[in-house]
């Protein structure tokens, strides 16, 4: 079912060899800029007819009543709640602890630079609704945005026919339990542009985040600077590196998975053992076949975004799970923890036979929202930094000032820009 990768005796940089999704977001932002620029210069009635042609739906009114948000809440399966109230306790213990300090460093007497985190002032938090649906994203977007202290949040979320043109029931229901009024029944590319210009009683946001379809990602990459976005989030990944003591029955599972969201999602599994890999082969076949969403995972173990890579020894296989990049990477060996620190390049990290990336999607406490298609190798997860900026305050009296002049009208001088050394030596003429 997975395509095989032989990696053993090789020196190439695996980067160029390894399994991934072909996504070409330039072609989708082509695709999707009218509909961006009709919302742009017609709001609503853009919105509206994009809507009904993408999501079948045509909207009276954009923003979801209240008294809908509340009956969401009011009629949410108990387990359900009590599922997403644990969640949002496990998830705001963890980010609590990422808050930013205040810092002042005192450079010379009477000099000093004071770094202040300030939060964005107003967000808005895309929750996806295609093939499933995300309450717990709505948990992974607003509780770090809460914690950072933004002073305004705003979800959109695709409505669905369903649920009488609003919004999933159970998106809802989460909103209400994380106490966000605000909230868009919009989804797509029209979504992500009415957050960035407005739209009737949606005001323009700051900076957009979540995850989301090729269509909210082209959006996305085509609206930065009008906003700011966290990333832009491609299909699932998980990675496992593994050796033979991981067991078959718990990397099948956990490689379905993943491929479970989504016919694009990548499943990889790097170990240097061969018999692994031939028993998580025959663990497919099994678990696969019955399982509820059997034709959507078949499609993604078998693409050519997934696969077994076969290398030497755990080493190497460290070094292409680096060069993967994974959002979410599993680490099935013995002394998984010490494997797992020295691990340079992943969205998340999961240590152990009891640390698998469901867990991680849900009640682990930690962000689910993570970067795909190798940017962990330059990227973070969505955290409480996410939504903060550092702001440096200056603060330096005339003796301090006059101490460094000269280097300043020199440094000034050196690159051609005189009037910089004046503003400083016109302060002692």
């Amino acid at each position: 079912m997975l395509n095989r990768i032989d990696l053993r005796g090789s020196a190439t940089d695996p980067r160029g060899l390894l399994p991934r999704a072909q996504l070409d977001v330039s072609v989708a932002v082509d695709k999707i800029r009218p509909v961006v620029e009709a919302v742009r210069e017609h709001g609503f009635a853009a919105i509206r007819e994009a809507t009904e042609r993408f999501d079948g739906v045509r909207l009276e009114r954009l923003r979801v009543p209240a008294e809908a948000i509340a009956a969401a809440a009011d009629t949410l399966d108990p387990e359900v709640r009590a599922a997403l109230t644990e969640a949002i306790t496990r998830v705001r213990k963890v980010h609590a602890d990422q808050r930013r300090a205040e810092v002042t460093t005192q450079v010379v007497p009477g000099g000093s630079v004071t770094e202040r985190w300030v939060p964005v002032s107003r967000v808005g938090l895309y929750v996806p609704g295609g093939l499933a649906m995300y309450p717990s994203t709505v948990v992974m977007n607003v509780v770090p945005a809460q914690v950072a202290g933004v002073d305004s949040l705003v979800i959109a979320s695709p409505p669905q026919v369903d649920n009488g043109g609003l919004p999933d029931a159970r998106v809802l229901a989460a909103c209400a339990l994380l106490g966000v009024e605000e909230v868009y029944a919009v989804g797509g590319a029209q979504a992500i542009a009415m957050l960035a210009y407005g739209a009737e009683e949606c005001r323009p946001v700051d900076m957009v985040t979540g995850p989301g379809n090729i269509w909210v990602t082209a959006a996305k990459r085509l609206l930065r600077g009008v906003v700011g976005i966290d990333a832009e989030a491609g299909p699932t990944e998980i990675a496992i590196l593994a050796d033979d003591t991981a067991d078959p029955v718990h990397v099948a599972a956990d490689l379905i998975s993943q491929a479970e969201h989504d016919p694009l999602a990548a499943s990889v599994l790097v170990t240097p053992s061969q018999a692994l890999v031939e028993a998580v082969e025959r663990e497919l076949t099994r678990q696969v076949a019955a399982t509820k969403h059997s034709a959507r995972i078949t499609e993604a173990l078998t693409g050519p975004q997934s696969g077994a890579v076969l290398v030497d020894d755990l080493a190497a296989g460290l070094r292409v799970v680096d060069a993967y990049a994974a959002e979410h990477l599993e680490i099935q060996t013995v002394d998984a923890r010490e494997w797992a620190m020295r691990v340079r390049n992943a969205g998340a990290v999961f240590v152990g036979a009891y640390s698998p990336v469901s867990l991680g999607d849900y009640c682990a406490g930690s962000n689910h929202v993570l970067p795909t298609g190798g940017c962990a190798r330059h990227s973070s997860g969505l955290s409480v930094q996410t939504f903060l900026r550092g702001i440096h305050i200056v603060d330096y009296d005339e003796a301090a000032l006059r101490d460094v002049a000269g280097h300043v009208v020199t440094l000034a001088n050196v690159e051609d820009l005189p009037a910089h050394g004046e503003a400083v030596s016109v302060r002692f003429a």
